[in-house]
């Protein structure tokens, strides 16, 4: 049970506003001219949130950064291991349109301005996603985003990467545009304080070897910390729908766009495809993968029909 007043439940249950009341003792605001930079396309995200929401969240991971490498410190020193610099993971997971993508650029800005975390980069899943070349070889590219659609074992030996302390490690890019990943282009991620992790998918439940029969990895394995944005499914819809027609006045116009014959489209038909899409494919994901695995965050907040902040469940220590 998430909420309500079972006392059973592993979540505190923390209204707007008990948890705005956090943010005067919080430090480093952004200005309003950075978060207008930062919000992504249909989500209003603006100062006010980020103010009251975000950055007691960024002040939350903090504290969970400090206790960490706290304890990092006292294994080493019992052990008898070398210093490594190992990087805070915080995953952020959610539904297609929840915005996921401004969270994450918000908190990354907030996060920098710790003194002991200066260095906070941010990856999308997007870049593991199977090329569609391959998910079409398998019959997938209709289920573009579900957890078989990514390529796993990539993605996790990433992290694993990542969470040893390695160097310039590597991770794939996707652009939106071709609606695919960029073929020998990556990003190079190199020891930061914090690492973001943003994607539909994050949080799925370790899947069971078909040989051995044991649970194997699951990338929540590799997080610190870990959230969930979490809305009702007829205002993600919503979201989705009206995100498919700023697009299709903006990137779909593009001359390399994979969605190039969607840019003509009137309003009417773009509204019946835009939630045709959504039914047949986002909303399926939705129900089935993504919105079972919020009970597996640490944090989940949870948006109104407005795209703001109504409440936040926080996982009891």
């Amino acid at each position: 049970m998430l909420e309500g007043s079972d006392h059973l439940s592993p979540f505190l249950t923390i209204s707007r506003e008990d948890w705005a009341r956090l943010a005067p003792n919080t430090e480093l605001p952004l200005t309003d001219e950075e978060v207008k930079k930062l919000a992504g396309l249909g989500d209003p995200i603006d100062l006010k949130e980020v103010d009251a929401i975000y950055r007691p969240v960024s002040k939350l991971i903090e504290i969970y950064v400090q206790r960490q490498r706290q304890i990092a410190k006292e294994r080493r020193q019992f052990l008898s291991e070398p210093e490594t610099k190992v990087p805070f993971v915080v995953g952020i997971a959610g539904s297609v349109a929840v915005g996921k993508s401004s969270i994450a650029r918000a908190l990354q800005r907030l996060l920098q301005r710790f003194d002991q975390t200066p260095k906070v980069d941010l990856v999308t899943t997007d870049g593991f996603l199977l090329p569609n070349k391959e998910l079409e070889e398998r019959g997938l590219l209709g289920r573009k985003g579900f957890p078989d659609s990514y390529d796993r074992h990539a993605l996790l030996r990433f992290l694993a990467e990542v969470k040893s302390g390695q160097q310039h490690v590597q991770a794939p890019v996707y652009s939106h545009v071709i609606y695919d990943v960029v073929p020998n282009e990556f990003i190079s991620i190199d020891q930061p304080d914090i690492l973001i992790v943003e994607g539909i998918n994050v949080l799925q439940p370790p899947r069971i070897n078909p040989h051995s029969h044991q649970p194997t990895l699951a990338v929540s394995d590799y997080f610190d910390f870990s959230i969930f944005i979490d809305a009702h499914h007829q205002d993600v819809e919503s979201w989705y729908v009206d995100r498919f027609l700023s697009l299709r006045e903006g990137a779909f116009r593009d001359k390399d766009s994979f969605f190039r014959a969607y840019a003509d489209l009137d309003d009417e038909a773009a509204v019946s495809l835009a939630r045709q899409i959504w039914t047949e494919i986002n909303l399926v994901n939705f129900v089935q993968n993504i919105r079972p695995t919020r009970s597996r965050a640490d944090l989940i907040i949870h948006k109104a029909s407005d795209h703001r902040v109504s409440k936040l469940l926080l996982r009891k220590l």
